[in-house]
């Protein structure tokens, strides 16, 4: 990284108190920042902490007329190597997706012709929310690379995927994207000796993410995967065309998005109650007023009912024997 120079657009999210150690982060790699401060952003950092940290002034203000006679937004979008939004809220990637330009972030966004790298950072259920998920889809069709979220607890309480990524993981996008790395996940451009689409028509079953072996109804022998290899090679699969069904266990590292073109075929299939469609199952469960369970559903309800059975063993063996857990 020694050389290379960011542009961080720092947006406003809680997540913002982690952004002065990936600055100092890449400093200590010999990269130089040049940092961006939405308004929003402000009030979780201020302008100076981000400029002693990087050592170069914190650019805040669209309209600055010392900057603007000489088109600065313009110079500043093109001077940097990489373009990097973190966090990225909700709000900021829907104006990136929109095309807007009202401020000075998202007009350095929509002036910049360098590759661009946002790290999401929002509440679980607007990370999970379709508006926020055509966005997502808009901003990779475009080419904008995405790190993380990561799953976990969040400022608000709730538990799920939405937690920015953490600093080392958006130092090692960095990297890649300035192809000072080898990325996990293969980006469009990147050159493969397969043809684009060679798997298109195969359909490819990725198992990924830990094993739970249970001992008794409360225990269990697991591993400590974290499935990101099991994730690498399913985005990779998808890459080349093939249809991919990914298991996976509790993993650290969330699954590879769908595909734009993906959704919109299940949907279609869905639609005209195709092979596994919504409507089909539908039909499967509810003919006549009867629930016919399908393999699948009547393994998760033996499953329950084996669950619910032995927890009631264990309650009544704790009424009839109170001393049964008490240490000795």
């Amino acid at each position: 990284m020694q050389g290379s120079r960011i542009l961080l657009i720092v947006g406003g999210g809680i997540a913002a108190f982690k952004i002065p150690e990936l600055i100092r982060m890449i400093r200590r790699e010999g990269g130089a920042v040049v940092p961006v401060l939405t308004q929003g952003g402000a009030q979780f950092v201020t302008p100076l902490t981000l400029s002693a940290l990087a050592e170069a002034p914190c650019h805040t203000e669209l309209f600055d007329l010392t900057r603007e006679s000489e088109m600065g937004h313009i110079r500043l979008s093109r001077a940097a190597d990489l373009v990097v939004v973190a966090p990225a809220t909700a709000d900021l990637l829907a104006r990136m997706a929109a095309g807007m330009a009202d401020d000075l972030a998202t007009t350095l966004l929509l002036a910049t012709d360098k590759p661009v790298l946002a790290a999401p950072a929002m509440n679980v259920r607007m990370w999970q929310h379709p508006a926020t998920q055509r966005n997502l889809d808009t901003l990779e069709n475009d080419g904008i690379r995405l790190v993380g979220p990561d799953e976990g607890d969040m400022a608000c309480g709730e538990y799920g995927p939405g937690r920015m990524a953490e600093p080392e993981a958006i130092l090692a996008a960095i990297r890649a994207a300035l192809g000072r790395d080898k990325p996990l996940r293969l980006p469009p451009e990147a050159a493969i000796s397969l043809p684009a689409r060679r798997l298109a028509g195969r359909h490819v079953i990725v198992t990924s993410g830990p094993t739970h072996e249970p001992i008794d109804p409360v225990r269990y022998i697991a591993n400590r995967s974290s499935g990101a290899q099991g994730a690498a090679i399913a985005g990779a699969l998808r890459d080349l065309g093939a249809r991919v069904s990914f298991v996976t266990g509790p993993a650290e590292v969330p699954p590879p998005r769908r595909r734009r073109g993906d959704r919109r075929a299940d949907r279609a299939r869905d639609a005209r109650g195709g092979r596994g469609s919504l409507a089909r199952r539908r039909r499967r469960h509810g003919r006549g007023g009867r629930r016919l369970a399908c393999r699948q559903c009547q393994g998760g309800q033996d499953q329950e009912r084996r669950i619910r059975g032995a927890a009631r063993t264990a309650i009544r063996r704790k009424s009839r024997h109170p001393g049964l857990d008490q240490p000795a």
